[in-house]
């Protein structure tokens, strides 16, 4: 089994999520006491969010890159990054290792068009949804995404840092996003990319009949099908 490389603390709860889920599936996998090989850099999302919150975009970048260099020199043969919006530095952080990489976006597009969906909804933060590192990868593989207007992606955002990344479940706010994946609907998307490892922490596919694209199960899933590929 190859040695997973995890970044990861952005935040902690959902790296905790993926570490679970790549131990549970592994061990469907494979039976018996299997779990995975990985090495988990967990950073202080503090100190992220600080630099975000400044602008600071390309000190995040290197930061990323820094953590990616020091996991594969600590023997990780591949690596993933636990957050979507971070994917935005793929490209810079693939060309500074050696090892792979798995993009988050890959799984999620391959799930989808085996639905034989081709138009759907991308929520996330707000650089996920405005920018277009995940919008265009998702293009490569012939998928549309649609997202949130302004307003909305400004209340996606903010329950986002002001409560998920921080442990807080509202109902109010489980309210509002079902509304928010309705007008989505409306506008044509045949499913919904949750596109923020912490959104799963919100809703989940009992909450509505569009179907719901999970990134963190999707790409843990595909680090698994990875590490234990020969």
């Amino acid at each position: 089994m190859k040695v997973i490389g995890i970044i990861g603390g952005m935040s902690w709860e959902s790296t905790q999520h993926y570490y679970q889920l790549m131990n549970q599936y592994v061990h469907a996998k494979l039976g018996r006491h299997n779990s995975i090989e990985a090495i988990i850099y967990s950073v202080n999302f503090e100190r992220i969010l600080i630099l975000i919150h400044q602008g600071e975009w390309e000190l995040v970048g290197q930061s990323m890159i820094h953590l990616a260099v020091k996991l594969e020199m600590a023997g990780a043969e591949f690596l993933i990054l636990t957050s979507n919006a971070v994917h935005k530095f793929f490209s810079q952080i693939e060309a500074a290792i050696k090892i792979p990489i798995l993009h988050i976006a890959d799984p999620t597009a391959k799930a989808i068009q085996k639905a034989g969906m081709k138009k759907v909804g991308l929520l996330g933060t707000k650089v996920t949804m405005e920018e277009q590192f995940y919008k265009q990868r998702l293009l490569d593989h012939g998928i549309e995404a649609l997202v949130p207007e302004d307003r909305d992606r400004e209340f996606l955002h903010k329950i986002i840092f002001d409560e998920l990344t921080v442990g807080k479940i509202h109902d109010d706010s489980r309210g509002k996003l079902i509304g928010l994946i309705a007008k989505l609907k409306k506008r044509g998307a045949e499913g919904i990319i949750l596109g923020c490892t912490e959104l799963i922490q919100l809703i989940s596919q009992k909450d509505t009949h569009i179907p719901l694209f999970d990134t963190t199960a999707l790409h843990a899933h595909a680090a698994v099908d990875f590490a234990c590929a020969k």
